[in-house]
């Protein structure tokens, strides 16, 4: 999943470590998220999120998920 958190890291001037101990993760999820390689949980998503100000939509492209009809 594609996300801006990189780009509003730099913005904000945050290293990954900052970011991680604000939203109670490892430097490591971090870093995995911003790769794509690991999907953020909800609440992870949601911390992420409100702690930038913004909505999780505004911080995850949900565009490449298939949904089920």
């Amino acid at each position: 999943m594609k996300t801006k958190i990189k780009e509003l890291r730099k913005q904000n001037k945050l290293s990954q470590t900052e970011l991680a101990d604000a939203v109670g993760t490892t430097r490591q999820t971090i870093t995995s998220i911003e790769v794509g390689k690991y999907t953020a949980s909800l609440v992870l998503a949601y911390k992420i999120a409100h702690y930038f100000g913004l909505t999780i939509e505004e911080v995850f492209d949900f565009s490449e998920i298939d949904e089920e009809d």
